[in-house]
């Protein structure tokens, strides 16, 4: 802390002991006067080097009182509109550790940059660069690099040389090859290289032993390097948006994967040996052309994220119902005719998403899901609900829009977390009054065009069972007919779709 920071104390003192010492009292006030004016001076001495500290950086805490040169070790200079590095930075070339240039207008970096050799952390994302100086192996110490969302074409053959290397982001770059000497950066742990242009990476690239994070989405892969079985501690991939047409078989031996993302692919088949991931916690597998999940996908038992949206499966297997630890379900835009009664031994599962398919019914054993929080049956042909779906007491949002439902069972009375409920584009003629016991219920949908969240019911008597029913002016409901037809038919064919899906 700089000391004027404890100047206010300090004249308080001087002027109490003035007028202590001082029994005249005009010479008093010119004492407290001048502590006063001193006080002033020394504040704005302090103003102007904290304007000064943040135009250059972030500094170390200030030694100027004490005699002591000030060392700079973090410069920031993100957002500012810069063409070219800031002369200044070479000013503290010895002792700079952390340099950021985000955001800026960046054309390229000058030689003298890479004599900072204490430079730990480097950052120009969103710039204008178009290649990476060969001086970069200059940076011996460098830990984090980054340089996405710039214009850099590829990395050069040196880069092997900033051996400390752990984190690199590369990012919106249109970089189509690695160099070999990439494969040497043997402490990297993290390596994000989405949204560029890689056509396929070196064949020694399992000599990247330590890596944890591997992202290498939107690219042109199509393969994986057999040496890829030697990432041990590989935690995380990414290679949603390529072109594969069926599952790199080095994935099975990658034991440790937790998350993979295999999205927006062209894969016609989830192979058994997915199962082989004992440790995945995360598997998306949506928006590709796989008509069949193998049976052995339940070798994945940490399994807690599924998604298998937007795909051509017309059935799913029985042992899905062995993922136990599975939280979420996400198998809606396929052709489902049919759910698995083994669906009931997801205990734990806490959203499930089966929208925009053919199911005609939904398994009795739906009741057992008692975790189940979120439930989406949209764009389906049900008639009706089965009376187990009352056990499912822990629901706060469904949504059963555009079926056929001409009445739901009483038993619904029974789920009381029930919050928002949608049955809008449906063939009710009212609805059971079992729903008087939903009092937490904030919003129920009736029409697409609905004004308001939660319109009044009526009570009144079933005309032909004469029981208590529930009903207002939105009753019968009248479906959309050839409209949701329509819906339906683009939601099938996955292709662009003029109403919402």
């Amino acid at each position: 802390m700089c000391p004027t920071l404890k100047y206010p104390r300090l004249y308080t003192k001087i002027k109490f002991l003035s007028f202590k010492y001082h029994k005249n009292a005009f010479q008093g006030q010119l004492i407290s006067c001048f502590v006063l004016f001193c006080f002033c001076f020394s504040l704005v001495q302090c103003l102007e080097m904290t304007t000064k500290r943040k135009i250059i950086g972030r500094l170390v805490p200030c030694r100027c009182f004490r005699g002591e040169e000030e060392i700079i070790s973090v410069l920031d200079y993100s957002h500012c509109s810069l063409q070219q590095v800031p002369k200044e930075v070479f000013n503290f070339e010895r002792t700079l550790e952390e340099l950021y240039l985000d955001a800026n207008q960046i054309e390229e970096l000058p030689k003298q940059l890479f004599n900072c050799q204490a430079l730990r952390k480097l950052s120009i994302p969103d710039n204008d660069l178009s290649n990476l100086p060969t001086t970069i192996a200059s940076l011996v110490n460098l830990k984090e690099l980054d340089i996405s969302k710039n214009g850099v074409q590829e990395f050069p053959e040196n880069i092997k040389c900033c051996k400390c290397l752990t984190i690199i982001e590369a990012s919106v770059n249109p970089i189509s090859k690695l160099p070999d000497g990439f494969t040497q950066l043997l402490n990297l742990t993290q390596l994000y290289l989405n949204d560029a242009f890689l056509e396929f990476l070196p064949a020694n690239f399992g000599r990247l032993v330590k890596l944890r994070i591997l992202e290498l989405r939107e690219n042109h892969l199509k393969t994986l390097p057999k040496s890829m079985h030697k990432l041990a501690q590989l935690e995380r991939l990414d290679l949603g948006n390529n072109e594969f047409s069926e599952l790199p078989e080095v994935l099975d031996q990658i034991q440790n994967l937790r998350e993979l993302w295999m999205d927006n692919n062209a894969l016609q088949i989830l192979p058994g040996s997915i199962g082989k991931l004992k440790m995945l916690v995360y598997l998306d597998m949506s928006k590709n052309r796989i008509e069949t999940v193998d049976m052995d996908i339940s070798g994945c038992e940490a399994l807690e994220d599924l998604l298998l949206s937007s795909n051509m499966l017309q059935q799913l297997p029985d042992s899905i119902g062995l993922l136990k630890k599975l939280t979420t379900l996400k198998v809606d835009d396929n052709q489902l005719t049919i759910l698995p009664n083994t669906i009931g031994n997801l205990s734990l599962l806490e959203e499930f998403d089966c929208s925009c398919n053919e199911l005609e019914s939904l398994p009795s054993t739906i009741g057992y899901l008692h975790s189940l929080r979120t439930l989406a049956v949209d764009e389906n042909f049900l008639p009706e609900l089965p009376r187990e779906i009352g056990s499912c007491k822990n629901v706060t949002v469904m949504s059963l829009r555009s079926n056929k439902l001409e009445f739901l069972p009483e038993e619904i009375g029974q789920m009381q977390k029930l919050r928002v409920l949608n049955l809008s584009d449906n063939r009710l003629k009212n609805l059971p009054f079992s729903f008087t016991k939903l009092k937490e219920l904030a919003a129920l949908w009736l029409s697409d065009n609905q004004s308001k969240a939660l319109i009044p019911l009526q009570t009144e008597a079933h005309p032909e069972t004469k029981q208590r029913v529930l009903t207002n002016y939105m009753f019968p409901q009248q479906p959309r007919g050839d409209e949701g037809k329509l819906q339906h038919f683009f939601c099938k064919l996955k292709i662009y779709k003029p109403f919402p899906c």
